[in-house]
């Protein structure tokens, strides 16, 4: 999950991660759910799952007292004499690519698409290694293949400088190239790259893996050069006009609900759309400097609701339940593709709203 949604892309103050339990804790089965409601721990209970993995936080508050008369109380107590691991990521899947924003993308048939308000830019590292000519493409594959050298569209981007390099092993060596206690001179390749901070663990793993040598001269320079733009909310183009209306009806489908509001006249020609899984009315100021014609949102006030409306944005409002748990679809692909584990989805009705 650390992989999918990384804890570096996480809103100040957000609560994420280890909710209850432990992270040593051999996990076979995984059930995903949006909150962990008492309904939802007994569910993970009763279908044995290992690990409960949310959107929003069970613990978001400080917790004072425990009482196992109330509903929450009683869950909390149920999930740790289970043993379940609760563990949750919330702004940073709203944030990461792939995640709350990028699947309503996919779901709306958005293009062009842009972050409506960025959060956050990578850093970058130069990774400089010394490599053995006879080893180079091995090393150059395995540092690319675990994520370095991409810039924009194009993957692998490496320099590479022939040089010769020298070193003395010690007594009780075992040298690749050379014999201990006699100075050797080794055809040598400068292999330099560049590599996001949240991957500079893996990629000198994989590098120190593919190296032939017991000690591997190697560097990692911070660069002020800015990386991947990461932020909330998107906004991207329909592939043709259509009125807000039909739109609004499109949203309403597409996210299973039996009624939708929204601002505007039916007729209202609109093509720019920006969303904001769960509670986005205070990007409607974005999505109005993007030229957005519609955001798609919920948890909407009147205020905020009339005055973008008289600055030109629409607001389509979905309940946030109905805008989160697309997501939770593409959660359970990825454990289940990283992982092998059994990914299960809560079949509890986590949407609290219902329609008359």
């Amino acid at each position: 999950m650390d992989e999918f949604a990384p804890p570096e892309l996480a809103m100040d103050g957000d609560k994420i991660g280890l909710q209850i339990g432990r992270l040593d804790k051999p996990v076979r089965r995984v059930m995903v759910a949006l909150d962990a409601y008492p309904e939802v721990i007994e569910e993970a209970v009763a279908m044995q799952a290992d690990m409960l993995v949310t959107h929003h936080a069970m613990l978001f508050r400080p917790v004072t007292s425990i009482d196992t008369g109330s509903a929450r109380g009683k869950a909390l107590a149920q999930a740790i004499t289970a043993d379940l691991t609760v563990f949750n990521a919330h702004t940073n899947l709203d944030i990461t690519s792939g995640g709350v924003n990028d699947v309503l993308v996919r779901m709306l048939g958005l293009k062009r698409v842009d972050i409506l308000e960025r959060t956050r830019n990578e850093q970058l590292r130069k990774l400089v290694v010394f490599v053995p000519k006879d080893s180079h493409a091995k090393v150059l594959d395995a540092v690319c293949t675990a994520g370095a050298g991409h810039i924009g569209a194009y993957s692998h981007c490496t320099f590479n400088t022939p040089g010769i390099g020298t070193f003395l092993p010690g007594e009780g060596t075992s040298p690749y190239i050379g014999q201990a206690g006699t100075v050797e001179h080794a055809d040598e390749v400068r292999l330099e790259t560049i590599v996001p901070e949240g991957l500079v663990e893996r990629v000198v793993r994989a590098m120190l893996d593919a190296h032939p040598y017991e000690e591997v001269a190697y560097d990692l320079y911070p660069l002020e050069l800015m990386g991947k733009a990461s932020g909330l909310g998107r906004v991207g183009d329909l592939d043709t006009e259509m009125k807000l209306s039909d739109f609004a009806g499109i949203v309403r489908d597409k996210l299973g609900l039996r009624h939708i509001r929204f601002s505007g006249h039916p007729d209202r020609l609109i093509r720019r759309i920006a969303v904001v899984g769960g509670s986005g009315g205070r990007y409607a100021k974005q999505a109005i400097h993007k030229k957005a014609d519609v955001l798609v949102t919920s948890d909407c006030d009147h205020h905020t609701v009339a005055e973008a409306l008289h600055d030109g944005l629409s607001i389509i409002d979905g309940t946030h339940a109905a805008l989160e748990v697309p997501v939770l679809t593409e959660a359970a692909r990825w454990i289940r593709e990283q992982t092998g584990v059994e990914v299960i989805e809560t079949t509890v009705q986590e949407d609290p709203f219902r329609w008359i």
